[in-house]
């Protein structure tokens, strides 16, 4: 079957069926043609591991590309940087630094050379290698070919993606759409808690993205909702400003403000922050919002974050916090645009742009009737 799946590189394959998450509630398996920062080959080979875990590993449910890429956006921000052809080799490979017990990347055990350097060219020690960084051992145990050469070759996506496939599913059963058993498959990957909250938080964003591609487009908006939404999208591309921009109602349906000098870390910068933003947006709709995000998420009829995303409206303030169940420790706000999206000034370093939500931290959401 592998080499059938690698004999013609077409399009990308559509996995259509529908995961059920132990929360309640679908998240879409089909893989998008296209995902902003994915490499699409990356993509392709992705979705087809995830398309190929009933053969590789029959007992294991609720495999899906997002998986995939939220574990190789943590071990190898999805192989940013390198050029990978069209047939999935790497370049330059993707190689980790000597496994010395250093304490680099948190190895404090020396892993001397188990491949004679084969694939990460390193006689002494031993080195993660490829977009899931594989230890060479552990790809002598996992490595599959996928792509159908006759070879496993850890530098080769459609390879290691595969590889990938089997090391999380193991070999007994396990539901992949249930959060706890995929809580507890990626910390088997990588015995840290930090690590698993920024895979699952990773994996929730690609699941967004495969809701919106699956169907869920983003609605027109209408009414007050769409003047909101315009006025974010209008400053979409201005630089995120820590402390930067305001808004208030003005005459005649204008708005006073708009981007500002930021301090602390926003200082020099021009711009907004994520609740300068939704406070102009709302002054545009004659709406004049408190200026923290803490103090937005007190005003209106507030949506629980149990009520899920159908519960909110196109316009309406979504929020997200430390304590996302308690719907309380709020850092951060946007305005959602349907479809699992919402535009916001995210962080330093970023821009006013539109988005997948981010599920792992959402903490309900504000409706003004």
């Amino acid at each position: 079957m592998l080499a059938v799946l690698a004999a013609v590189f077409g399009p990308v394959l559509l996995i259509a069926s529908m995961v059920g998450g132990s929360g309640g509630g679908g998240v879409s398996a089909l893989a998008p043609s296209a995902v902003p920062g994915v490499n699409a080959v990356l993509l392709d080979a992705m979705t087809r591991a995830a398309a190929a875990t009933n053969t590789v590993a029959p007992q294991c449910t609720g495999m899906r590309w997002s998986i995939l890429a939220g574990v190789a956006q943590v071990e190898s921000n999805l192989a940013a940087g390198r050029t990978i052809s069209p047939t999935g080799e790497v370049s330059p490979r993707i190689i980790g630094p000597a496994l010395n017990g250093s304490g680099v990347g948190g190895n404090r055990t020396p892993i001397y050379d188990t491949d004679g350097g084969r694939f990460d060219g390193d006689t002494v020690y031993d080195r993660a290698v490829g977009a899931w960084q594989f230890i060479p051992s552990s790809w002598a145990i996992y490595g599959r070919d996928g792509n159908g050469d006759g070879l496993a070759d850890p530098h080769n996506v459609y390879d290691n993606a595969l590889g990938a496939v089997v090391h999380l599913c193991g070999t007994g059963a396990k539901d992949l759409s249930n959060r706890d058993q995929l809580r507890q498959t990626i910390y088997g990957y990588n015995r840290s808690w930090t690590y698993v909250d920024k895979v699952l938080a990773n994996i929730d964003t690609f699941d967004q993205i495969g809701v919106a591609a699956g169907g869920a487009a983003v609605p027109e908006a209408s009414g007050r909702a769409a003047v909101i939404i315009a006025a974010a999208r209008k400053w979409t591309g201005t630089p995120y400003a820590w402390g930067g921009g305001s808004g208030r109602p003005g005459p005649g349906g204008t708005v006073l403000g708009g981007p500002s000098r930021g301090f602390a870390q926003g200082a020099g910068t021009i711009g907004f922050d994520c609740s300068g933003l939704t406070q102009y947006a709302y002054a545009a709709a004659g709406i004049q919002l408190p200026r923290v995000s803490s103090q937005q998420a007190l005003q209106g009829q507030r949506i629980p974050r149990s009520a899920g995303l159908e519960a909110v409206a196109p316009g309406d303030l979504i929020f997200f916090g430390s304590n996302p169940a308690a719907g309380t420790g709020i850092y951060h706000v946007a305005i959602y645009l349907g479809g699992g999206q919402m535009i916001d000034a995210p962080r330093t370093g970023t821009f006013v742009r539109e988005e997948a939500v981010w599920m792992s931290s959402y903490a309900g959401a504000v409706h003004f009737g």
